[in-house]
């Protein structure tokens, strides 16, 4: 498996954040032609006091998030929409050993239903493209520079649609 879940929010079990945050990332990993089953992937389902904790810990912020994540590495791009140092890739039964830490990622279930809710979407669609963001960002990808976001928007866009899903920047 690429991600290992752990739920300490029982409401994540309903909602099935532990296939959801599989497929998510195994289908981002995959649209940069990374093998999933090279790399470990840690997910955390919370609740918002959770994440607002761990928010003011590590971004000095008090307020409750939608998703965190924790590169395992730094491999942002330089320059502003350049793709960033993504992991080098092996050809399958080549790479020996444990799989490659890509990161941690926290995920809060009141936030999350809350703007599934208002964007009318649902859950299973918001979770599973947060996930895929947060992915995203442990491979280095950025939405704080104006290129960087485009580049990562458009890559969000395209693995959602591969995985069935709207595109999550449309307006309705």
């Amino acid at each position: 498996m690429l991600t290992d879940t752990i739920l300490e929010d029982d409401r994540w079990d309903k909602a099935e954040l532990e296939p959801l945050a599989e497929a998510a990332a195994r289908a981002a990993l995959t649209h940069l032609g990374l093998d999933p089953d090279r790399f470990e992937i840690a997910v955390l389902g919370c609740d918002d006091a959770r994440i607002a904790e761990l928010n003011a810990d590590f971004r000095e912020k008090t307020t409750a998030t939608n998703v965190l994540s924790w590169p395992s590495e730094e491999r942002g791009a330089e320059a502003d929409g350049d793709t960033p140092n993504l992991p080098e890739t092996a050809p399958a039964g080549a790479r020996e050993g444990p799989p490659e830490e890509l990161g941690d990622i926290a995920i809060a279930f009141e936030t999350c239903a809350r703007e599934a809710k208002d964007a009318d979407k649902p859950l299973a669609d918001h979770v599973t493209h947060l996930i895929v963001h947060a992915t995203l960002h442990l491979l280095g990808y950025d939405h704080i520079r104006d290129k960087d976001a485009t580049l990562m928007e458009g890559l969000e866009t395209e693995i959602l649609g591969k995985m069935g899903l709207p595109d999550p920047y449309m307006e309705k």
